[in-house]
């Protein structure tokens, strides 16, 4: 019997089967056919090491196990950092809520704002704050900053981020009040 027609025999014989106890553990249909599917695309491109097993359905369960197995693993793993990000972004949204709520309008006028966004910017190193300055506040592009300083555009950007952590500690409450001022 060819290879053809013995591997569409095991797998008629053995995929319902195996789709059916993978769906127990995997829940999703569609889980349980990719991972199954994967079983068959490995027998077929290993037809002659998996063909000398003696009890085939045992082999090919064995190997049905460790892959729900490892589905399931890395589903967990996944679940855990959906869950992390989702647990730091809900902390970011209520530390906003909470700023934005008690963010007092006529806490600040034009002048105190201008010496706070002073203060903070003469926070940062010289050349880091020429940089930005440059950039955000004058709207000069990277590349003729880069030039007129006779320094590398990544450089520059990397300045710039560096002056971004620096003004977000300093102005804390205040940065997205700083950002639309400056945009």
């Amino acid at each position: 019997m060819g290879k053809e027609v013995a591997f569409e025999d095991i797998y008629v014989k053995y995929y319902a089967k195996m789709k059916r106890f993978a769906l127990e553990y995997v829940v999703f249909e569609e889980d349980a056919e990719n991972i199954v599917q994967d079983i068959f695309t490995e027998l077929w491109g290993r037809w002659d090491t998996y063909t000398t097993h003696a009890n085939l359905l045992a082999f090919l369960f064995l190997i049905l196990k460790n892959k729900c197995i490892d589905f399931l693993r890395h589903k967990q793993i996944q679940q855990k950092i959906s869950d992390k990000f989702k647990e730091e972004y809900l902390l970011t949204l209520q530390a906003n809520y909470y700023a934005l709520e008690h963010f007092d309008k006529n806490m600040f006028s034009e002048d105190d704002l201008s010496e706070i966004i002073n203060k903070a910017l003469l926070s940062l190193p010289e050349r880091c704050r020429e940089i930005f300055i440059k950039n955000k506040i004058e709207g000069q592009k990277q590349k003729d900053i880069a030039e007129e300083l006779g320094i590398s555009v990544h450089t520059i950007e990397n300045q710039i981020s560096i002056a971004y952590k620096k003004l977000r500690k300093e102005l804390k409450n205040l940065m997205p009040l700083f950002l639309f001022l400056i945009s």
